[in-house]
């Protein structure tokens, strides 16, 4: 029997797991490699995945995986394609699909994502691939005037046209509307955009008829700009976050996963938890990328005779924010 949208959801908001985004663009990953030294290849891409798919005892942290596109066909040394080796593991891979995101004609300082012109023949392609849900992000910008409820609801009509797509082909989508952290706002200042963000993106949703229980947020935390000179200070965090959340999201959804938005691992692991200990209407978990990812890549610095080290310090980190996933994170050294 094929499962339900509403079914895949649950699967992926498992109990216990979360989501890894290992779906960095080749921009992104430049910016992962490059401070250690390592160069920016197709081939040390592939490498750095791998090290992160092979780790052991990985299924018992992680539900899911988000792949860039390209990874959907790379390999391991030993010839196994990423997919298949997720799936071997009980790990369900999925793929971002979309094509990025450049500027909005007439709103300067704000920016529209790319993709939906290809996306139904893409998805075809993932889904035999082996992927079988799918993420698009799309940013937001706080500053003078903006966002502009113009730029918010041309991004939300993407995100719900992506979303009515990826569910046809029977995918469940993630949809992330990204509140960037880059600014000089105040923490009341990135409320006020999270809520009407969101607001006017599951009023859109609603309009397209989209299938809410086989649909899952990926969520920006309510934060004040990194330019503010204003301190993350968690409490404070948390409780805007929740606020943000419980005002706009409908109780309906199959999730909410959080990304991790430029915080140090830490800090990211103990917002989470924060927000868990709160009676939420929705099940939540995470799907960090950076947060995850930069202690295993600081103790491997490319280096095959550190992959140990490696791997250690990845599942270290995946229990610590499975902790934090379920409101039982102690510290650093629980």
């Amino acid at each position: 029997m094929v499962p339900t949208l509403e079914k895949m959801a649950a699967d992926l908001m498992a109990p216990g797991k979360g989501i890894l985004a290992a779906d960095e663009s080749e921009t992104t990953m430049a910016k992962r490699l490059e401070p250690l030294g390592i160069a920016n290849t197709v081939d040390n891409a592939r490498r750095v995945r791998e090290l992160f798919f092979t780790a052991p005892d990985i299924e018992k942290y992680l539900s899911g995986i988000i792949l860039y596109a390209s990874s959907l066909t790379n390999e391991t040394a030993e010839g196994v394609a990423f997919p298949r080796l997720l799936e071997q593991r009980g790990i369900i891979p999925g793929v971002k699909v979309d094509n990025g995101h450049g500027e909005l004609a007439n709103f300067p300082g704000e920016e529209i994502s790319y993709g939906l012109e290809t996306l139904d023949t893409r998805l075809t392609e993932y889904y035999e691939l082996g992927a079988r849900f799918t993420k698009w992000r799309s940013v937001v910008h706080i500053g003078d005037d903006i966002p502009t409820i113009t730029a918010l609801q041309a991004n939300a009509h993407v995100l719900a046209q992506y979303a009515a797509m990826v569910q046809a082909h029977h995918m469940v989508p993630i949809v992330e509307p990204e509140v960037l952290y880059s600014g000089t706002h105040t923490l009341e200042r990135s409320r006020e955009a999270h809520e009407v963000t969101l607001r006017t993106l599951f009023r859109t949703l609603e309009s397209y008829q989209i299938q809410l229980s086989g649909l899952i947020l990926k969520a920006s935390m309510v934060l004040p700009g990194k330019e503010s000179g204003i301190p993350l200070h968690a409490p404070d965090v948390v409780r805007e976050t929740v606020a943000a959340l419980h005002a706009t999201v409908p109780p309906n959804i199959g999730g909410i996963v959080f990304l991790s938005g430029g915080q140090t691992p830490a800090e990211a692991t103990e917002h989470l938890n924060g927000i868990a200990l709160h009676k939420n209407p929705w099940p939540i978990t995470f799907s960090y990328s950076r947060a995850l990812e930069e202690e295993a890549l600081l103790a491997w610095g490319g280096n095959d005779e550190q992959v140990h080290d490696a791997h250690k310090a990845f599942v270290r980190r995946l229990r610590y924010v499975v902790q934090a996933r379920s409101g039982d994170y102690q510290g650093e050294t629980a």
